[in-house]
């Protein structure tokens, strides 16, 4: 029997598999650039994964290649840029998975922020442009300023400006007209606080709360994420705000099985959207919740494919109470499911190592260096020597991540910067070094 996936997260790939096997289900992946998963690939046996390469973004091609494999039972797709065509495809194909429609909602920035504004969950409205900096005076009637301008489909914080002044707006407006967009364009208040994401599993509408995942951004005016940890221990007040807050955003938008990123800024008035991807969270935050829950969650990943309740529902909830807490939760938490309180397994901290000129990827110093740290520091590359780096104002220009383990995520993330202060990586610039 197999278990098919429409492209994936860079890193995961392994534990997804071994939650196919564990399924009693092989893992094929459906790719155009198996590059992108070579830091996983290295780590497993030539077997562990069958590969089929094949254009994903030709849905006629990968119907007919899924239509092909033998005993396929279940078709998981866990990123933002294949989810409609991947919920399209499993509902031509008779398998488990979600509603089309709300996936093409989720998608949508613009659409999930006006419709959370009606029923009370955001403050805020969106407004959709046009890239032209004649919409300035749209902007300025309507949002005010600082606003923010972005994609209504956006991925890796990519064609996202943050504008505080008229100047400011007129240039991201003249940008915008010069960059491809996934979606449209649209703008919307600029919220106060720091950022965050609850990282939450469904099913049948009913939510629960797995953790809490902090985000440091770079300065102004990027907005590129730099590092995180897991999961944050909030008050036991603060932890009920959420897992209710992050429930009822989660229902109203339609999402009602898997898992969900819901990235969140906490201002002075409360929890506001960023946004919502329905998939684990990228870069490490799937590993960082297998460690922190002591299970391999992409279990459940292969439990919801397969279109059955997750076990992972009822796994120790590293959302509890801070460490050296023993109150139990009650008798059920306001997303719908109890469970005993604090993480099982160690929290971690995780740093992405950016170059600090585009050019091409020649290597990084301060590698061997890293057993030296105290948190047991890993490397994750993202690049590989040879790589073209270019963008430098998004994710994309990550070359890799250092993440570090410790008894808390404060001190986890300590620990994970100060190893990656070591580390830098070697770019070579256009016409030499």
């Amino acid at each position: 029997m197999t278990i098919a996936a429409l492209e994936a997260l860079t890193f995961g790939l392994g534990r997804l598999a071994e939650a196919a096997r564990n399924a009693g289900h092989r893992l094929c992946l459906l790719t155009r650039d198996r590059a992108v998963y070579r830091h996983e690939l290295a780590g497993l046996p030539a077997d562990a994964v069958d590969i089929i390469d094949v254009d994903t973004d030709d849905p006629a091609a990968c119907a007919a290649v899924l239509s092909a494999l033998p005993g396929l039972r279940g078709l998981i797709n866990s990123t933002d840029t294949w989810s409609v065509p991947g919920a399209d495809l499993a509902a031509e194909l008779g398998l488990p998975g979600p509603d089309p429609a709300a996936v093409r909602l989720l998608r949508d920035k613009y659409r999930v922020r006006n419709l959370l504004h009606e029923h009370g969950l955001s403050r805020g409205r969106a407004l959709a442009l046009t890239a032209d900096p004649a919409a300035a005076s749209d902007v300025l009637r309507e949002t005010g300023l600082p606003a923010v301008l972005k994609d209504t489909a956006g991925t890796s914080s990519r064609n996202v400006w943050l504008v505080r002044d008229e100047h400011q707006l007129h240039d991201a407006l003249a940008e915008a007209a010069r960059q491809p967009l996934k979606g449209r364009l649209f703008a919307e208040p600029f919220l106060a606080g720091p950022v965050y994401s609850a990282e939450t599993l469904s099913w049948e509408g009913s939510t629960r709360l797995l953790g809490v995942l902090s985000r440091q951004l770079s300065p102004e005016p990027r907005v590129r994420e730099e590092a995180a940890a897991f999961p944050v221990a909030f008050p036991a007040p603060d932890t009920a705000l959420l897992r209710d807050w992050v429930g009822r955003v989660l229902k109203t938008a339609g999402h009602d099985s898997g898992f969900a990123h819901v990235e969140f800024i906490l201002t002075a008035e409360g929890p506001e959207l960023v946004e919502i991807n329905r998939r684990i969270g990228g870069a490490l935050v799937g590993e960082a919740l297998c460690r922190a829950l002591g299970t391999n969650v992409y279990d459940a990943m292969v439990d919801t494919a397969l279109g059955r309740r997750p076990a992972l529902l009822d796994a120790p909830d590293p959302a509890g109470p801070a460490p050296g807490r023993t109150d139990p939760a009650g008798p059920e938490d306001p997303a719908g499911f109890a469970g005993p309180a604090g993480p099982t397994g160690p929290a971690t901290g995780f740093v992405l190592i950016y170059p600090d000129r585009p050019g091409t990827l020649t290597g990084w110093t301060g590698l061997d260096t890293l057993a030296a740290f105290p948190g047991a520091p890993e490397w994750y590359p993202t690049a590989a020597p040879g790589d073209r780096v270019e963008h430098l104002t998004d994710q994309r220009g990550c070359t890799g991540i250092v993440l570090a383990e410790a008894e808390t995520a404060e001190l986890a993330l300590h620990r994970a910067l100060s190893a990656a202060g070591s580390v830098r990586p070697l770019v070579a610039a256009d016409g030499g070094e």
